[in-house]
């Protein structure tokens, strides 16, 4: 009886998480293939990466502290001015 409880037990642990797994797999790969990552024009910061989401009005892309913005023209040259090249985009602007 003690072994089959185990064997039970073990068994179940290993379903839990094979299936969580696979949740978050699935959750990764949709996810991945609907980011962008613009680069620093200037070289001065890192390169972001931002999920985009589909707003009522055209895509939208969401900043790390759940910000969303519009994408303009282009989401990757938006996702750069908005963040790795802010600065130097209002500079630049006479701002």
């Amino acid at each position: 009886m003690k072994q089959t409880c185990l064997m039970i037990g073990a068994i179940s642990g290993f379903i839990a998480i094979g299936a969580t797994a696979s949740q978050a797999g699935d959750g990764i790969s949709s996810r991945s293939a609907n980011v962008v990552t613009a680069c620093s024009r200037y070289g001065n910061y890192p390169c972001y990466t931002a999920p985009l989401r589909q707003g009522a009005y055209g895509k939208k892309l969401e900043l790390r502290h759940g910000t969303l913005i519009d994408c303009e023209r282009d989401c990757k040259n938006t996702l750069r001015e908005a963040t790795v090249d802010f600065w130097d985009t209002m500079r630049e602007n006479g701002g």
